[in-house]
């Protein structure tokens, strides 16, 4: 770094760090942010540098000042004259000054809903879409980055610069800054953002000694040659769940690349989120067909797992130097521990699923799209559908021989929209009238829409979507009620209407997994010891009658009612009484007397919270 450079380097990180001292006491919910990923990175740096002049801080307002410190930061770019706890803090304030950004924009709106002058006059201050968009955009500038890349930065987070999608293992997107810190601790309470933990439960990135080794294995069939690097694996099962008769979990050798076909081979080393499958053809690697060249730089934050990346970021160290790659190893695709427990660290080792690594909990009622896996599990439905089901099917075939390559990115954009997911559809090819016009005039017959779903729900199974009643019965519903209003609207002489509404689909009749006991689940202990009142006790809600009621009553009756509320309860007691009386609540078993005994006394002496 030339002298100028290191000046300015210097005298910024030394103004921002006195910033952020102030704002510390002048805005305490940033404090533990400002605290943890942005003091004690550039107190560490300032450590190692030249003195700086002081010069004096502006007397402004603290949403002024953290604005200013963002900027001083985010103008230092991200090449290798900057440290890496430079970019944890500049990705720290960056998150704070969105944060603040949004804020005003919600306040600004809610205030405009009560002023009819400007309540149809909609500006960037009161959008916070906008608001947010548009600053995004200028931190953007101001850091410049000339290409993708994820810095991993020494016994901290994962630095990713320039990624067009960051997004949750659904497939739905996270807001995305110019620069993210990303935690590879595993204990960030704001997962996926770093939020300083690494430091508190003394993180390090150093490999296991006792890791797979590292060595590119080659196994030769009759038709394709596998290649597979083991000490870059990180167990997805991708390859072992779907195509076993090759990727043996349990057998020795892993690869046996005759025990499958070709075209099944391919789809599965394709589907390897780690790179460490590939294949060779007569002896030539075919590394072009397993590394797509089109891919956008993306983050995918797998369920309970690493982070899947995709569209050649360059994986870099903390020196900002490319990171030694294991054998064979792909350069568009790789994943990264997100458990902080990998052996092969920054690499995902599986790991996660030996330490029982998970996510905040998903809401207790998901809808189809979350239950399914998301748009990346109906995204692997619709090519399997189309690349594999359709064209070997002679009444299907003809019919969809000149669809535009991005068909099943169309459909598994509807389906996702239609089954509860972001507007997908909508958003990026024009919502109902664009999928009406698809069919309008293609004269589609009973045989063709059979066929067209009985493939569909052969490649459901493939593509492992989940197997219950209560999920298959939805998706099958939709699937019969979408194709035959395809067909419907198809012939010559329909009509149909125009500018309707996105079909919105849910689960069918109130059965839901969430609402029943699955009859192969083994019988849980109660949530809570029972406690049944005394003969002299007053009865109440909250001591007693709470927890006659277990977790999976709960769940069972939570189409009508909550058990565990106090006020529904009450409502429905009579009710609650009868069935108990009848047998038919709780459905595996009638209760004991002395817990009947017990609701019936709380309903006698007036229902007591």
């Amino acid at each position: 770094m030339s002298p100028d450079k290191s000046e300015r380097l210097t005298w910024r990180v030394a103004h921002t760090l006195r910033i952020a001292h102030l704002l510390v006491d002048q805005w305490p919910d940033g404090a533990p942010t400002l605290t943890a990923s942005v003091i004690r990175p550039l107190t560490n740096v300032l450590g190692r540098l030249d003195p700086a002049p002081e010069y004096p801080v502006t007397d402004s307002s603290w949403p002024e000042l953290l604005r200013f410190a963002t900027n001083l930061l985010t103008a230092l770019g991200g090449g290798a004259g900057v440290p890496s706890e430079v970019l944890e803090a500049t990705a720290a304030l960056q998150e704070l000054d969105l944060r603040v950004v949004r804020a005003a924009a919600q306040s600004a709106q809610s205030q405009s809903k009560n002023n009819p002058s400007t309540e149809n006059n909609p500006t960037d201050k009161n959008n916070p879409v906008a608001a947010v968009a548009k600053r995004i955009a200028e931190l953007t500038a101001l850091f410049a980055a000339e290409r993708p890349y994820i810095r991993v930065a020494r016994n901290g987070p994962y630095l990713a610069v320039g990624a067009k999608r960051l997004q949750t293992h659904l497939g739905v997107p996270l807001e995305n800054r110019p620069l993210v810190a990303l935690c590879r601790c595993g204990a960030s309470a704001s997962k996926p953002v770093c939020d300083g933990s690494h430091v508190r439960i003394g993180f390090t990135g150093t490999k296991a000694e006792d890791r797979v080794p590292d060595r590119r294995d080659t196994f030769v069939g009759t038709s394709i040659t596998v290649l597979d690097n083991r000490g870059l694996c990180q167990h997805s099962g991708y390859c072992t769940d779907r195509l076993s008769t090759v990727f043996r979990a349990d057998a020795e050798p892993f690869v046996s690349p005759s025990g499958g076909r070709l075209d099944d081979i391919v789809h599965a080393v394709r589907a390897c989120p780690s790179g460490a499958l590939s294949f060779a053809i007569d002896g030539w690697e075919v590394r072009a067909h397993v590394d797509p060249a089109d891919r956008p730089s993306a983050i995918e934050m797998s369920k309970n797992g690493p982070y899947r990346v995709t569209g050649g970021m360059t994986l870099l160290d903390d020196g900002n130097v490319r990171h030694a790659a294991p054998q064979g190893a792909s350069s568009e695709h790789y994943a990264l521990c997100r458990c902080g427990q990998s052996k092969n660290k920054p690499f995902c080792s599986g790991r996660h699923w030996d330490v029982n690594f998970t996510d905040p909990a998903p809401s207790e009622q998901p809808t189809l799209f979350e239950w399914m896996g998301g748009y990346h599990s109906i995204l692997r439905l619709t090519r399997l559908f189309y690349t594999k089901y359709v064209p070997a099917d002679p009444l299907l075939a003809p019919l969809f021989g000149r669809m535009s390559p991005d068909h099943p990115e169309r459909v598994a954009s509807w389906l996702a929209e239609v089954f509860g997911g972001p507007s997908y559809y909508g958003d990026n090819y024009g919502g109902y009238n664009k999928m009406l016009g698809e069919h309008i005039g293609k004269r589609l017959t009973e045989p063709q829409r059979e066929r067209w779903a009985g493939l569909m729900y052969q490649a459901a199974n493939e593509a492992m979507l989940p197997a219950d009643a209560d999920f298959r019965a939805a998706f099958c519903s939709y699937v019969e009620w979408g194709t035959r209003l395809a067909v419907e609207n198809s012939q010559t002489e329909s009509q149909p209407p125009l500018n309707m509404p996105m079909p919105q689909w849910g689960w069918v009749n109130g059965a839901t997994p969430w609402s029943r006991m699955n009859a192969l689940t083994p019988q849980e202990e109660p949530d809570e010891p029972v406690v049944l009142p005394a003969e002299d006790e007053p009865v109440s809600f909250a001591r007693h009658i709470r927890t006659l009621f277990r977790d999976r009553d709960r769940k069972s009756m939570s189409f009508a009612m909550d058990l565990w509320s106090c006020d529904d309860v009450r409502t429905h007691a009579n009710a609650i009484l009868t069935r108990i009386n009848d047998g038919t609540m709780p459905c595996d078993g009638a209760w004991p007397q002395e817990k009947v005994r017990a609701l019936q006394r709380w309903i006698t002496e007036g229902m007591a919270a």
